[in-house]
Order: structure tokens, then C-alpha cells, then sequence
């Protein structure tokens, strides 16, 4: 079991990481930081950059579409101020890496079910999220 919230986010990260490998995704950095906040994991997949955001979760793989057991869906944690810190620290990113305005990026939510019985876990992606 996890110690604390920190420690089953990476372990939820590392999964995401290894599905998005697997998927054809290159990983171009991880856990990127500004003081007004990060990036979980940055990736190129077929020419487009996409940034990632892991919500890692401890239930049953069984529910394919990621639901907890308390019935809400961890997408739901990308709220409203966090999609302007995300906005924010995007903005960072491609002008600190020198990419052009015209660079073709998608915003991208990983959900990681992790379901310690099983010692399993089950990758979801929500694609092209618009926030």
C-alpha cells in the first residue's frame, strides 16, 4: 500500500509513462514545475505535443470507465482553477523550449486505476480535452 498521496501519484505516473511507451508515445519530460504549477508528463505522438495530466486512483480495473468506489470520476479533478494553472504552466513550457506559436499541442487527462488486490492497473486517456 501507499504511504501518503505522493507516493501512489508516482506509481501512478510510472504506469502512465509505461502505457504511453507501449502506445507510441515518446516522453519528452516529466513532472515539468513553475512556481504556479507542473506538468505531469510531456509527450510527442505522431508530431503533436501533449501534455499530460495523471490521476491515479486505488479501486477495481473490473469498471472499465475508471469510476471509484465513491462514485466520482477522477477527471472531475481537473476543475476550473486547476485548468488555469495547467493553461498557465503550458504557456511556460513552449515559450521556455523555444517552440513556435504555431506548434501543434493537445491537452490530455491519463486516468490510472490501480487495483492493489489484483497487484493490476488499468490506463484510460481522455484525449483533446478543451478547457
Amino acid at each position: 500500500m501507499f504511504k501518503n498521496t505522493k507516493e501512489k501519484g508516482a506509481a501512478g505516473e510510472e504506469i502512465a509513462c509505461k502505457y504511453l511507451v507501449k502506445n507510441g508515445f515518446t516522453i519528452l519530460d516529466r513532472n515539468y514545475q513553475k512556481k504556479w504549477g507542473e506538468l505531469d508528463i510531456v509527450a510527442n505522438y505522431k508530431g503533436i505535443l501533449n501534455f499530460i495530466e495523471v490521476k491515479s486512483v486505488l479501486g477495481s480495473i473490473k469498471d472499465a470507465k475508471g469510476d471509484t468506489d465513491a462514485g466520482y470520476r477522477p477527471e472531475d479533478n481537473v476543475h476550473i482553477r486547476k485548468q488555469g494553472r495547467l493553461r498557465r504552466v503550458i504557456q511556460s513550457y513552449l515559450q521556455e523550449r523555444g517552440y513556435s506559436i504555431e506548434t501543434d499541442f493537445c491537452f490530455t487527462i491519463a486516468i490510472v486505476v490501480m487495483d492493489i488486490k489484483l497487484r493490476r492497473a488499468k490506463v484510460r486517456l481522455i484525449e483533446n480535452v478543451v478547457f
